[in-house]
């Protein structure tokens, strides 16, 4: 799609990625734009040059927008707020305060599959303490207006006064999987761990790892997501990654359609409003 086509992105990714980064890179080329690959640790930043002389560089080469994924919550309003008006930010995850993409596509999937909201019961089930994504979630489906959002996770991984989000807490799968439409596993952050928030992996996987045994206790039709990178066997077992009731490829495919459309609304480049800008230029 022509939709995009002479303008500049350019991905700005300070921690490591692999889908979302890709996903936004596939989207920017099916619209036809221009992509810039940052690579961060070959960029002159190493060589002592600061975020904004970076920033102002690359709005020099007519960039028309930055794609922003830092390990530091508010890196993307911080960008946002210094940037020329003309650039479009769009926040790609920032430390451990949110990952709005991440969970649009989330809940386009989750769409795909219940067709509505209002008698859904989800569960979001690891590291809710240290997940942007986990925050993105509990926000967009509250707003949407989802029946209940449980969050389920040892004492130690969940948020002080996490209830303030609309969400009830549970210690045990057993209690927090049961009769649940959606269940949303996610990894531990362990880049973001500044002490022992666990024993080991192993006796995780037994108590919070999503097992098929486990899984039994959810809806029959219950549908299973993870946002990424998989660790098998830590959070979740491989028949269950693998399985029918896992939608977890279908949420990478989704992303690229999402981003798609958050880079054409976010530079008013919408399908619409191009068969429009063309019709005016044919009167």
């Amino acid at each position: 799609m022509p939709l995009l086509r002479g303008k500049t992105i350019a991905n700005l990714f300070f921690e490591a990625s692999t889908r979302t980064r890709t996903t936004f890179e596939l989207a920017a080329k099916r619209l036809s734009a221009d992509v810039l690959n940052i690579s961060i640790s070959t960029s002159a930043a190493v060589k002592g040059e600061s975020l904004l002389d970076m920033l102002r560089n690359l709005e020099a080469m007519q960039c028309d927008m930055f794609v922003v994924r830092h390990s530091e919550s508010g890196a993307a309003h911080f960008i946002a707020t210094h940037v020329a008006p003309h650039v479009s930010v769009i926040n790609a995850g920032d430390g451990c305060h949110a990952h709005p993409t991440q969970a649009m596509l989330d809940m386009f999937t989750i769409r795909r599959h219940k067709k509505d909201f209002s008698d859904l019961r989800v569960a979001i089930v690891g590291d809710i303490k240290h997940s942007r994504v986990a925050r993105s979630q509990i926000h967009a489906l509250t707003t949407l207006g989802v029946a209940e959002v449980r969050v389920i996770a040892p004492k130690t991984l969940i948020p002080r006064q996490v209830q303030s989000l609309g969400v009830h807490v549970f210690h045990k799968m057993e209690e927090g999987l049961r009769d649940v439409d959606v269940v949303i596993m996610l990894r531990l952050q362990n880049e973001r761990m500044q002490g022992a928030y666990l024993p080991g992996y192993h006796e995780y996987f037994q108590l919070f790892g999503l097992t098929s045994e486990k899984l039994s206790l959810a809806k029959p039709d219950a549908i299973v997501m993870h946002p990424g990178p998989i660790n098998r066997g830590v959070e979740i077992d491989s028949a269950v990654a693998d399985g029918k009731q896992s939608v977890i490829l279908e949420q990478v495919a989704n992303g690229i359609a999402v981003r798609m459309a958050i880079m054409s609304m976010a530079l008013g480049r919408t399908p619409d409003a191009a068969a429009s800008t063309k019709r005016e230029r044919l009167l």
